[in-house]
């Protein structure tokens, strides 16, 4: 089909046409933007059978203080109130000399399963892995595949005639799942044909990874970067920007983001909205927004100082992002890295870039944290979502014929474009 026409843009504009018969000729596809957009950067790397685009808005929060850098938080969401509470939690930790954070670990994970023909042959392969010269032999087989994929381990674990690896490695700025999967796909091709004829390969993934999924061995060990923060708040600055006490913090921290996680029996999820934080951030950066599951995982901790102000702290052992590579090349996305001060590759240093990027939605993340619960502390959290999480429009209704269709789009853009008188606001004061 691209080649009959001229430009990328008619290939989508008929693309809609045939979309929109197959569809009995439902308009609603008219409603999604397609035109003034670089379609070079999404084919063969981002999207296929390319209809347009979605707008989601971006709102910023900041400034906020990450260690030697002051920041502002591009944050895409749709969800009213994030980014004022965002923004009061930033200005309560900028009054309190900002976040500190410390890089756990760095490691991109592939767990692919082969297969034996009985239970002393995958022994005998466990045993094999895990020689040291025998890793080293393999290490240099991974490592040819790509200037910035270096293999940091190989762990094996036995399920009767199957054995599932799971390789780990660094991968510069990239978050790396492409990377790995090519280094990992070679030393099983070597495994296969030199060392263990008998071995199959049942596939490159067998969910020892573990990847797009919430595991306890992502939450224990880690995956992709591994990073903790904190800060101390003022109990001052507790009182007058956020409304409420330490204590009150601490305690409603224990009973409801440990305690009540806990009875529940969630599996990283001792923390108040993390995921929240982390969605809005990878959207507005292109990240791979499926790996919100595993990289929104955090443990939020509270703790009174002796002289009576506030510690907290932020633990998210499974952030899985990068700099280059997917959504990233975007440039709306590559505009947000840029804000950030972490778009690309780092030349010098790489995978410097990535690591930022973690550091800083880590302390992103506390900052979203300490204001939820000051909320729910004070009781401001209903009233503040009624008054910035509404929609004063009314739903469109569904359309019944092109002219009630053509009718409805052309009110609701007419109210979209009238001008409007809206005062300042000042988003410290959302929860006032």
């Amino acid at each position: 089909l691209r080649n009959w026409w001229f430009s990328v843009i008619n290939n989508i504009s008929c693309r809609r046409l045939w979309f929109s018969d197959l569809c009995s000729k439902n308009r609603s596809v008219d409603c999604i933007p397609h035109q003034n957009y670089d379609y070079s950067l999404v084919s063969n790397a981002c999207c296929e059978n390319t209809l347009g685009y979605i707008p989601v808005p971006v709102g910023f929060a900041g400034p906020l203080k990450v260690d030697d850098r002051t920041v502002y938080i591009p944050l895409s969401t749709t969800e009213g109130c994030l980014v004022a509470s965002m923004n009061r939690g930033c200005r309560a930790l900028q009054l309190s000399a900002g976040v500190r954070t410390v890089l756990l670990g760095d490691r991109m994970t592939r767990g692919p399963v082969v297969c034996f023909e009985d239970i002393v042959q995958a022994y005998d392969f466990k045993l094999w892995i895990e020689n040291e010269d025998n890793y080293l032999l393999l290490k240099n087989i991974f490592n040819s595949t790509s200037r910035y994929a270096k293999l940091t381990a190989i762990d094996a674990a036995l399920s009767g005639r199957f054995v599932y690896l799971r390789f780990s490695a660094t991968t510069g700025d990239a978050m790396g799942m492409n990377m790995i999967s090519k280094g990992v796909e070679l030393v099983l091709s070597e495994l296969q044909h030199s060392h263990f004829p008998n071995m199959k390969i049942i596939s490159l993934s067998g969910n020892y990874c573990v990847d797009k999924k919430a595991s306890a061995m992502n939450w224990i060990v880690g995956r992709g970067k591994s990073v903790s923060c904190e800060a101390v708040v003022r109990r001052s600055v507790v009182s007058d920007i956020l409304k409420t006490d330490v204590d009150s913090l601490v305690e409603l921290n224990t009973l409801k983001n440990l305690v009540g996680s806990a009875r529940a029996g969630v599996l990283g999820g001792f923390n108040a909205h993390s995921a929240n934080i982390v969605a809005a951030i990878f959207l507005s950066t292109g990240q791979d927004i499926a790996e919100v599951v595993g990289s929104s995982q955090c443990l939020t901790f509270l703790e009174k100082t002796g002289n009576g102000d506030l510690r907290i702290s932020c633990t998210m052992p499974t952030l899985e992002v990068g700099t280059v590579g997917g959504g990233t090349l975007l440039p709306a996305q590559k505009a947000c890295l840029e804000i950030l001060g972490c778009a690309g590759s780092c030349d010098e240093f790489p995978g410097n870039n990535a690591r930022r990027l973690s550091r800083i939605i880590c302390a992103a993340v506390l900052a979203g944290e300490l204001s939820l619960l000051s909320a729910l502390c004070a009781g401001h959290l209903v009233r503040s979502h009624m008054r910035y999480n509404r929609s004063n429009l009314k739903l469109m209704k569904s359309a019944t014929s092109e002219d009630s269709f053509l009718e409805q789009f052309s009110n609701l853009a007419n109210r979209a474009l009238k001008p409007k008188n809206i005062p300042p606001q000042s988003c410290s004061t959302v929860f006032m």
